[in-house]
């Protein structure tokens, strides 16, 4: 999709992703080794009772979800980022994530009629619904020809 099939108000859901403690573990190890990310024991004796998805582990996830999803990979040009990040709820082995985005605002540039940006609310809920994690990001996108 290009910037002009963006209408505010619309909503998308993308595939979903189960994770498995080894992923869990694996990229904790690599990009955010607190001990409730890669000990079983100190995670079990933690305030979490278990090991727990690093919250940008989640946010990757997520992102790779939206992009699963296929809403505007071939005119997206970028971003100038994301707001109102938020966890809500551990992600745990054995969760399957899902995200709903919302576009909230779609505007075109006042200088660059090749272009516009759309606002979009993400959340990205468990298997039972609850919501896990959100935020908002602001996606730059080609118009169509």
């Amino acid at each position: 999709m290009y910037f002009d099939d963006f209408a505010a108000g619309q909503a998308f859901h993308t595939p979903r992703h189960t994770l498995s403690e080894e992923e869990i573990l694996a990229y904790a190890r690599q990009y955010d080794p607190q001990p409730f990310h890669i000990d079983p024991q100190a995670a079990a004796a933690s305030i979490y009772g278990g090991i727990i998805a690093s919250g940008l582990q989640t946010c990757a996830i997520a992102f790779r979800l939206t992009l699963d999803a296929d809403l505007f990979n071939e005119s997206s040009m970028g971003s100038p980022g994301m707001d109102r990040i938020r966890w809500l709820r551990p992600v745990r082995p054995g969760d399957t994530l899902g995200v709903l985005a919302e576009v909230t605002a779609v505007t075109p540039s006042g200088s660059r009629p090749d272009r516009g940006r759309i606002d979009v609310d993400y959340s990205v809920r468990n298997q039972s619904g609850e919501i896990v994690l959100t935020y908002a990001i602001t996606h730059l996108l080609k118009r169509r020809g």
